[in-house]
């Protein structure tokens, strides 16, 4: 695992406890609606502990994420809410606290695979890297 393992371009392959987990941190049904098996495009740019992770939702939306691992960044949840965090990397995760969630980002036999805990809800998303 180098540092850059995370860089490239990943195409949503799978979920689990998705409706679980939404529901708990209180996203919309619309947007609940929107996110269900939704073929995200996840494209990370990395360069060093800088990070741009921008995620591309069917229909032109995009949500951008640019942050420096150890350094508190503004960042926007699933739902659209801004905060503050500070991200941080333990044992080659990506690890960030959300306003009402915990999320980690790890590379995984050339997948990233995404967990967010909510209250005792973990929900984990799949992505193949395409590119």
């Amino acid at each position: 695992q180098g540092n850059m393992a995370f860089a490239g371009k990943y195409e949503f392959e799978g979920d689990e406890n998705y409706d679980d987990f939404v529901k708990k941190i209180g996203l919309p049904s619309d947007k609940i609606e929107m996110g269900r098996n939704c073929k995200i495009v996840t494209e990370v740019v990395q360069n060093g502990n800088d990070f741009t992770w921008t995620q591309h939702f069917p229909g032109g939306r995009t949500t951008t994420n640019t942050f420096t691992i150890g350094k508190e960044a503004d960042m926007e949840t699933m739902g659209g809410k801004k905060f503050q965090a500070t991200v941080k990397m333990e044992d080659g995760k990506i690890v960030a606290d959300f306003p009402n969630y915990r999320h980690t980002a790890e590379i995984c036999g050339g997948k990233l695979v995404e967990i967010s805990i909510a209250s005792g809800v973990v929900y984990k998303r799949t992505s193949k890297r395409i590119a």
